[in-house]
């Protein structure tokens, strides 16, 4: 029998440019590293590719200025609430300059202790000891900074509420800032509304509109065309941007589904095997010691080819070990339990021996596995090679 299941391999590559073939870049890349390290292609092998560098190759960028003509011209107001936004200087500041420079006035409204992903502003166990009520206690800035004063976060060094106010008043922009966890306190404030959860975000806006706000947008809702020649996403607009300078973010990629289809082509040209493809960003998964949960893209794989639609149909091997099957062991245990993996029905949901299993989306799974893998520092290796995903003890 084989001894070895699903292999991962992160493959290097060129810094790739803006304008560059970078399917063509990612095939090669895959290839020459089978060959340099002696592996060969099967049928269902999976090469993912990091969102960064899909919308780098496209140019897909946009500076603060393009933010805020567009958030001006969507809101036309001097005055509008920034609520739920995460606590991120690659994520979030760029994006905040912008707005702050679209308005005359901004009504910052954190979640607290922490924000939608699980950074945290401070430790929850403050909220016990100062007998604070998350759910119900709406705080300003003073009561906030009498009650919990001045804490830094101890990954980055910084205090996120001070960073998030100097961040909009160097743009000339006045700031208030609120915690509250409740979405339509924005409402006492303002009823313009941007609203910058990311997986919340349809509830904050249904939630908003029905309690009378007169215009809400989410940050799907800004740069979804281009503005002055900018970069832009028609369906998640700001969502997934990352920091690319001081001045400029670089945005989820587009034509993603165009990008998987084509690497999949060379793929199967250069290989003849028919090799999925996907792209990824985040891994949906939590940092069990700083509390994050890593999934701020507003999805994990925006584009992949068809065999990676689904989700797990497998079987739980110790639950047939321990129950169905007993009474075997050695050879006979293995048969029984290849037997009834090869005899499977197509959909085990309710089923006992799928039981912890988990049910999750296949590129959510592979996704986290990628991101896992390549990081997010200088690994360089921003494609990943995955090959006896789909195999099993059967096998």
């Amino acid at each position: 029998m084989r001894t070895v299941g699903t292999v991962v391999r992160g493959i290097r590559t060129p810094i790739v440019r803006e304008g560059e073939d970078l399917a063509s870049i990612v095939a090669e890349s895959v290839v020459a590293a089978s060959k340099a390290e002696g592996f060969s292609f099967n049928d269902r092998d999976i090469v993912a590719v990091t969102e960064s560098v899909v919308a780098r190759c496209a140019g897909n960028y946009a500076g603060v200025d393009a933010i805020a003509a567009d958030v001006a011209a969507k809101f036309g107001a001097d005055e509008i609430g920034v609520i739920f936004p995460i606590l991120s200087r690659n994520r979030f500041a760029i994006v905040l300059r912008g707005i702050a420079k679209g308005v005359k006035k901004i009504y910052l409204m954190l979640s607290y202790p922490s924000d939608e992903v699980g950074n945290h502003l401070f430790d929850e166990d403050l909220l016990d000891e100062k007998g604070v009520n998350p759910w119900s206690d709406v705080l300003s800035e003073q009561e906030y900074r009498d009650i919990f004063g001045y804490i830094k976060h101890p990954f980055t060094g910084v205090d996120y509420v001070q960073y998030y106010r100097d961040l909009i008043t160097e743009c000339g922009c006045e700031a208030e800032i609120i915690f509250s966890n409740r979405t339509t306190t924005i409402l006492n404030y303002t009823k313009n509304v941007l609203t910058c959860d990311i997986h919340s975000r349809a509830r904050s806006k249904r939630r908003l509109l029905a309690a009378g706000a007169e215009k809400v947008l989410g940050l799907d809702d800004i740069l979804t065309a281009p503005v002055d020649g900018s970069g832009y996403n028609e369906k998640y607009g700001l969502l997934g941007s990352n920091k690319a300078t001081e001045d400029s973010v670089k945005l989820f990629p587009r034509d993603c589904q165009t990008f998987v289809d084509t690497l999949q082509s060379k793929l199967v040209a250069m290989t003849g095997k028919n090799i999925e493809c996907m792209i990824y960003g985040d891994g949906a998964f939590k940092d069990p010691v700083g509390k994050i949960w890593e999934l701020a893209d507003p999805v994990v794989s925006p584009a992949y080819t068809a065999g990676l639609g689904g989700t797990p149909n497998e079987l739980k091997l110790k639950y047939l070990a321990d129950n169905d099957f007993a009474n075997l062991s050695g050879d006979a245990l293995a048969d029984a339990i290849r037997n009834s993996i090869k005899e499977k029905e197509s959909n085990l949901v309710g089923n006992m021996a799928s039981e912890g299993t988990t049910p999750r989306q296949l590129t959510d799974l592979i996704g986290s596995l990628c991101d896992l893998t390549s990081g997010s520092g200088d690994k360089g290796t921003p494609v990943i090679f995955i090959q006896g995903y789909f195999d099993n003890y059967s096998m």
